[in-house]
């Protein structure tokens, strides 16, 4: 099975064009985006430590979608921060407090993925092959996926090292660099995730560019396409798959979504009606009735 949803759910740029103008008594994003998509991934985790109280409450929000999942983003001060060491004990007491904060979602049968991304910097060698060594302890019995964006990591011995540890391998689309990692590598894992980053290369090695910057990018119909077939050879060698759109800047994340689940399904979508004003080409595959047909 393949699922596909967007990176996060709340974004200033996001109203009016993926949310209602004017939104109804009670509305919350979380459940108005499961009306159309049937994954998510939760990025706040990465910032700030989750609250067992929220995590509850988003599992309420979509308890009618069956099929739904949450891909959980780890807290960035495990991997973005320096290692611990020998003296382990902050870490340990993180980790419980983190996988306390997730447990409802894990409980609910609704968690996809615990993603643990490493920045560009993360190069393989044996001090990072050690941290990997670490959380996969830390987070055992969890479905972990790893993103590393540098090119060391997806040598056969590294990605051996990584799918013996319990990690599945994300396959990331991003602006080419010889250092970035290839356009495909085998599984190393039972979790498919293709996370799509966007291909905005101006933007993405400019110095001093913000999130917004490097984030705005619309995919078109043709790189959509060979996304489609990617998404289909990874899910043939997995036992699920995740697409996740983080070109999130004015909702293109959510646009290329639908189109992504459309090609994916072969039927027409549904879509917010603000939405297919910003983008009129989701018209082709998308309508804001509800209705459903083979197209």
């Amino acid at each position: 099975m393949i699922r596909v949803g967007p990176a996060g759910w709340s974004y200033p740029d996001w109203e009016g064009v993926v949310y209602p103008r004017h939104k109804p008594t009670g509305f919350h994003p979380l459940p108005y985006l499961a009306r159309f998509l049937d994954c998510i991934e939760v990025n706040s985790s990465f910032y700030a430590m989750p609250r067992a109280e929220h995590t509850e409450r988003w599992v309420r929000h979509v308890a009618d979608r069956d099929d739904f999942r949450f891909a959980v983003k780890l807290l960035q001060d495990f991997t973005h921060g320096a290692h611990p060491g020998q003296d382990t004990g902050d870490w340990e007491a993180k980790a419980a407090h983190f996988r306390e904060a997730i447990d409802p979602i894990r409980r609910a049968r609704k968690l996809g993925a615990l993603l643990v991304q490493f920045p560009i910097q993360f190069i393989h060698g044996p001090t990072e092959v050690r941290r990997l060594g670490h959380l996969a302890k830390l987070f055992a019995g969890y479905p972990l996926v790893l993103e590393v964006r540098h090119a060391s990591w997806f040598e056969p011995p590294a990605r051996s090292m990584v799918g013996g540890l319990g990690y599945s391998l994300a396959h990331i689309d991003l602006p080419e660099s010889w250092n970035h990692p290839p356009a495909w590598h085998p599984p190393s894992g039972r979790v498919g995730y293709l996370r799509l980053h966007g291909r905005n290369a101006q933007q993405w090695f400019r110095s001093g560019a913000g999130r917004d910057d490097r984030y705005d990018y619309l995919y078109d119909e043709r790189e959509l396409d060979a996304l489609a077939r990617k998404a289909r050879r990874l899910a043939g060698e997995t036992d699920t798959t995740y697409v996740v759109t983080n070109n999130h800047f004015g909702g293109q994340a959510v646009a290329n979504a639908i189109e992504l689940k459309a090609l994916l399904g072969g039927e027409q979508q549904t879509a917010p009606p603000e939405l297919l004003d910003r983008f009129p080409r989701l018209a082709r595959v998308a309508r804001a009735d509800g209705q459903q047909r083979l197209f």
